[in-house]
């Protein structure tokens, strides 16, 4: 699945990736921080958003973050 971090204040996009553990990424970012090259971030909230491509439902996990 698409799983995409973004800075939930300037709405930028931070990481786009896809893992087959999405579970275990989620329990990664409710931790005490994530790290990107731009800085350190607290996780803040996510949703799970659906749209199509091609024809085909998808589905994308998007986990918002704040700067710290």
């Amino acid at each position: 699945m698409n799983v995409v971090f973004v800075d939930s204040f300037s709405g930028e996009e931070l990481l786009q990736m896809v893992s087959q553990d999405v579970a275990g990424v989620l329990a990664a970012a409710q931790g005490e921080s994530v790290t990107f090259p731009v800085g350190h971030f607290k996780y803040e909230f996510h949703n799970l958003d659906f749209y199509e491509e091609e024809g085909h439902i998808r589905q994308e996990l998007v986990i918002y973050v704040k700067k710290v």
